[in-house]
């Protein structure tokens, strides 16, 4: 079974990719967000999913729930920065006035195409940011992003193409603010992740541009059990090593969520305090802040994006059962 379908959350357009094994439930219209990913195999829901009683909080923070797309991701130090002679501004909507996790929230985006064959299952949209006054106010270069999601029997894959229509170059950074559940019981996971060093942060959580040692986090390289884990932290990832995170809970269940090595160079966990419901596992291209440091573009991930140009930004989410391994 390789369809996909129609449907609704509070009143605004789903569709249901559905491979037989697992079920995702993509909402275009409020910011092109994958609200839901269910394994059938399982009857487990993957990711933090928001209730239909949620549409005011969804509304202010849509970066609570799901695979939302953080563009840029991260805070920008009062949201302000200069690129190749152009000044930018951002929205400061932090205590400190600061920018953070960018100009992408709810806009609606376009289904442009459905596709469903023998392998599996395909939805594409598209949003040009010319359409969003907001947007168009503090980065007036006009984008077009397109997103592909394909579904084939327990891989997701999403490709992300931004393509530059303005005139003049501009700087850009994207991450995935991914909502892994743990069902209360961080002690079944463990978390590999290859990294080799934390970005410090200021007293306004901006980084500093120095990385410091993972100290009690260096087994992530090995495998390290969440429990009792707290995460709000910024780790980067080791030249020649993949962006490759792997969720295996003790049964031998396992959640593999890769990123293109050539772009995504730094991973955040997030768990909101003490581990216990989620551990937000986010890929980012760009070091949060990144054009305001004073750090090579292949050290902070800053892509350039000239006039004209294009770039595909593609991960995976894999489900892996315990007869697969």
């Amino acid at each position: 079974m390789n369809q996909v379908t129609k449907g609704q959350w509070n009143g605004y357009d789903t569709y249901i990719l559905n491979s037989g094994r697992l079920e995702v439930t993509l909402l275009p219209r409020l910011g092109n967000n994958v609200i839901e990913i269910k394994d059938l195999q399982e009857q487990r829901q993957i990711l933090r999913r928001p209730d239909e009683s949620e549409l005011a909080f969804y509304l202010q923070k849509p970066y609570h729930f799901g695979m939302p797309m953080l563009i840029p991701p991260g805070r920008i130090s009062k949201g302000r920065f200069e690129y190749e002679g152009t000044r930018f501004q951002f929205d400061q909507n932090t205590a400190n006035e600061n920018h953070i996790h960018g100009l992408h929230r709810t806009q609606a985006w376009c289904v442009s195409d459905i596709e469903e064959d023998e392998d599996g299952c395909t939805v594409s949209t598209e949003f040009s940011t010319a359409d969003d006054s907001r947007w168009m106010s503090q980065m007036p270069e006009p984008l077009k992003l397109e997103m592909n999601f394909r579904l084939q029997g327990s891989e997701f894959h999403q490709t992300l193409r931004i393509t530059n229509e303005g005139e003049r170059a501009v700087p850009f950074g994207m991450g995935y603010h991914t909502w892994f559940l743990l069902d209360g019981r961080p002690d079944q996971w463990t978390l590999q992740l290859p990294v080799d060093g934390i970005y410090t942060l200021d007293e306004e959580l901006l980084p500093s541009g120095k990385i410091a040692p993972l100290n009690q986090w260096a087994s992530l390289n090995t495998g390290l059990n969440l429990e009792g884990t707290d995460f709000d932290t910024i780790f980067k990832i080791p030249d020649g090593q993949p962006a490759e995170a792997r969720l295996i809970r003790k049964d031998g269940y396992g959640i593999h969520y890769t990123a293109d090595r050539s772009y995504f160079k730094h991973w955040v966990l997030y768990t909101k305090g003490t581990a216990d419901q989620f551990l937000c596992i986010e890929p980012y291209t760009w070091l949060p802040n990144a054009p305001n440091l004073d750090l090579p573009a292949d050290v902070t991930g800053l892509i350039h994006l000239g006039s004209g140009q294009s770039v595909d930004l593609h991960t995976k989410l894999e489900i892996r059962y315990p007869k697969d391994s």
